[in-house]
């Protein structure tokens, strides 16, 4: 199979039959083999109900659906999982992804060799003070700690060698840095492409202000998991020995100064709870660091969840 498309989705109804089409006649046109994966993750409205629709009109057309929300990733996670196309293509079901921009994508990826590329909304139609000026923010971010040089790291359109997405795993809140993910896993040739931005035709947007601190968090947790989860102890360590030289240092000066002045009581000065503190945080930092290093060279591979109660065709 040539393209597998994932579309993740939530209250979609009305935008799919006419999304669908639309990717069929592309593909059609350029006479690729194609499956449409749709990805129901948890909706209450009746997208399931259109997905076996348009499963029965069209076999391409296949269906995964959570009985409960979990999240874009999640959703993106499953559908990786599913995918049999040689070049797997990723959208929103919200009809502001173009999939005129298929072709190129699946061009860029077989003839070229990237093995991700990345759409760049650069004219958008969303709010400037909601979305704009946070999502410059937190791709200005994002490039400076990844050293992945993309403008627009959340875009829903990429594209994918399979073997990238048969390699990671997205969860959490974790698609927006599915490039950095994909970088810390080997995966070196990450390109770009401007693509189109439409208004939202059908619906409204089903993410909200907590999006900016998630992702933030989210940004520290790959950034730590990527370069550390192999080696903890170079993270815990470090810091450990830290703190536990200034505590070391702090006891010297109390134990000296002891030692030319009885007068005082050592527990009546600052230093002592300085030095009792950070021996304490530089012990327990260095016994974390060996923990996790004894989990990390003993653990298996890992699925980040378990998807429960999901059917599909």
């Amino acid at each position: 199979m040539d393209i597998s498309v994932v579309i993740p989705l939530f209250n979609e109804e009305e935008s799919l039959p006419e999304l669908c089409d639309w990717i069929s006649r592309v593909v059609t046109a350029e006479q690729l083999t194609y499956e449409i994966i749709l990805v129901d993750d948890g909706s209450n409205d009746g997208s399931w109900m259109v997905i076996k629709q348009l499963h029965d009109r069209n076999s391409n057309v296949k269906g995964i659906k959570f009985q409960r929300n979990y999240g874009k990733s999640a959703a993106l996670n499953e559908g990786f999982h599913a995918a049999q196309g040689d070049v797997v293509i990723t959208m929103d079901a919200d009809l502001q992804d173009s999939p005129d921009e298929i072709p190129e994508l699946f061009r860029m990826i077989r003839e070229e060799g990237y093995d991700l590329v990345s759409g760049w909304k650069k004219k958008r139609y969303d709010n400037t003070l909601t979305k704009n000026i946070p999502s410059k923010f937190f791709n200005a971010v994002t490039r400076s700690v990844s050293s992945v040089r993309l403008h627009d790291f959340n875009c829903g359109l990429k594209a994918y060698r399979q073997k990238v997405v048969k390699s990671i795993e997205v969860y959490g809140e974790m698609h927006r840095y599915i490039p950095v993910i994909a970088k810390w896993a080997g995966f070196r040739k990450i390109g770009e492409k401007v693509v189109e931005h439409r208004p939202r035709k059908y619906g409204v947007t089903k993410f909200g202000w907590e999006r900016f601190v998630n992702g933030f968090l989210d940004l520290l947790s790959i950034t730590f998991v990527g370069k550390f989860s192999k080696k903890p102890m170079h993270f815990f360590g470090l810091w450990g020995t830290l703190f536990f030289l200034i505590g070391l240092g702090f006891s010297g000066y109390l134990v000296v100064s002891k030692l030319i002045d009885y007068s005082y009581a050592i527990t009546s000065r600052p230093g002592f709870y300085i030095a009792l503190t950070s021996l304490i945080v530089g012990a327990q930092m260095f016994l974390t660091g060996f923990l996790a290093e004894l989990i990390s060279r003993n653990a298996p591979g890992r699925n980040a969840y378990l998807i429960e109660n999901k059917t599909g065709f």
